[in-house]
């Protein structure tokens, strides 16, 4: 295969599997709803458990033990500071939520995809199409409709913080695992959970849970956050960063959709209408990008 074709091959695949966190991370308000345990930290402990469970599971099937040892021994600097990244990140998001509003936090997350453009283009010089552009602006005023009728006029130092070191944090971990795609990077959002595992560990006043909330645990862990996780590295190492930050935008997007039809949540016009500008802004960005690999295959 020419290396034209394989390097499109990798960028559709690379798309699908960062659309297919999106989507896997977009259930997670639809499950935190079933889920009665009062201590948010508890949740996130049993949550970060679970997916270090699943992630090392994945490895272990897929390298053997001894190949998952040596692949958290190859990830070096760039696996943990991907790992420390998500830490902070999913940690950050649950203090934030106690000081600021889930709007307020969209809405800076929305601007991940500007981060990683930026942080690309100023220290690696990775130039950044007018389309990109075009799609990031969309998107981050597609959040800001959604969110509008949310806002309480209140500024909160500490949460909108926060909010600000969860999408830096998300930003870089992006970028350094697109500017070290040879790096197995799998192993560097596990060491990620485990962190958050041990930090909410001593933050939780209580560990035991029911037997319904911990089988909620479970897929909110393994699945929604180890299996998200695992395909959203390994998508991200093969497509622009900010192209990868861009389409993980459309967890938002989603996420009132299933909690109205499985909670009966209706969604405010607002949001139907921000989201929707938001997902006419990624499809048609995704269409673009995916438009040179379907002419090659025309070609051929």
């Amino acid at each position: 295969m020419p290396a034209h074709d394989s390097h499109n091959t990798n960028t559709t695949k690379g798309l699908l599997l960062v659309a297919g966190a999106a989507l896997t991370w977009s259930f997670g308000g639809t499950i935190a709803r079933f889920i009665s345990a009062s201590d948010s930290w508890t949740v996130v402990f049993w949550r970060s458990v679970f997916a270090t469970l699943f992630l090392l599971g994945y490895m272990i099937v897929r390298h053997g033990p001894q190949g998952t040892i040596t692949h958290f021994r190859a990830m070096g600097w760039p696996g943990v500071a991907v790992g420390v990244c998500f830490a902070i990140a999913s940690t950050s998001f649950v203090v934030a939520l106690a000081h600021t509003t889930v709007a307020n936090i969209l809405l800076m997350q929305a601007g991940a995809p500007l981060f990683a453009a930026l942080i690309t283009f100023l220290i690696f010089g990775e130039s950044i199409s007018r389309g990109t552009w075009v799609a990031i602006a969309a998107v981050i005023a597609g959040v800001a409709i959604m969110v509008s009728q949310s806002f309480t006029g209140e500024v909160s130092l500490i949460g909108d913080g926060l909010a600000l070191i969860i999408t830096i944090s998300f930003s870089i971990a992006t970028v350094v695992a697109r500017r070290h795609n040879s790096v197995e990077m799998v192993p560097a959002v596990c060491l990620g959970v485990m962190i958050a595992a041990c930090f909410s560990g001593t933050m939780a006043s209580q560990f035991m849970v029911g037997p319904v909330d911990f089988a909620w645990l479970i897929l909110f862990g393994a699945v929604n956050l180890g299996f998200g996780l695992a395909i959203f590295i390994t998508g991200a190492r093969m497509v622009p960063a900010a192209l990868a930050a861009l389409i993980s935008t459309l967890e938002p997007v989603l996420a009132p959709v299933w909690v109205w039809l499985i909670h009966g949540e209706i969604p405010t016009v607002t949001t139907i209408i921000g989201g929707g500008v938001v997902f006419l802004a990624l499809l048609g960005h995704v269409l673009m990008q995916l438009a040179p690999a379907r002419n090659a295959a025309r070609k051929s």
